[in-house]
């Protein structure tokens, strides 16, 4: 069942907030493993065509971030490398890396919720992405941030 038509119009906020949850939803996924809680989806033309979440600790696997599973998937899904007519929705801005796979595969599109101004690949460079990927930030920004931040404190504890 289609819930949003992306053929002739130009993404809505609400489409972006429920895709947004999707991605949440792999951050908890990561969470319950004892994983940095970032979680990932590729959508494409309204078909979720690749999820991902963290499995750096589970995979022993410095490079297994949720974006670069969920490329995987979505270029598994659809029998391409290049993603260009797809958007990326992960909870915490991409680091470098992540970015830099963005830019291979040629993603249309990056929606992210929270920043992340350590590791962040903003806090770099924006020329690290495509020309032509379109960028937006802030989506459920709150709610992202917050499953980062009970992560790190039940860390401490």
């Amino acid at each position: 069942m289609s819930f949003f038509n992306f053929e002739d119009e130009q993404p809505q906020p609400q489409q972006d907030e429920f895709y947004m949850g999707q991605a949440l939803r792999e951050a908890e996924l990561a969470f319950g493993l004892d994983e940095i809680p970032i979680g990932a989806i590729v959508v494409c033309r309204n078909r979720i065509v690749g999820r991902g979440h963290n499995l750096t600790e589970r995979l022993n696997d410095v490079t297994a971030h949720a974006e670069m599973q969920a490329f995987t998937a979505a270029a598994q899904t659809l029998g391409g490398k290049y993603l260009k007519d797809c958007t990326l929705y992960v909870t915490i801005e991409p680091c470098v890396m992540c970015a830099g796979a963005s830019y291979w595969m040629q993603i249309g599109r990056i929606v992210y919720g929270a920043r992340e101004e350590k590791r962040g690949f903003l806090s770099k460079s924006t020329s690290i992405l495509h020309p032509k990927t379109k960028l937006d930030g802030g989506v459920r920004a709150a709610e992202c941030a917050a499953l980062m931040k009970r992560f790190f404190a039940q860390k401490r504890d």
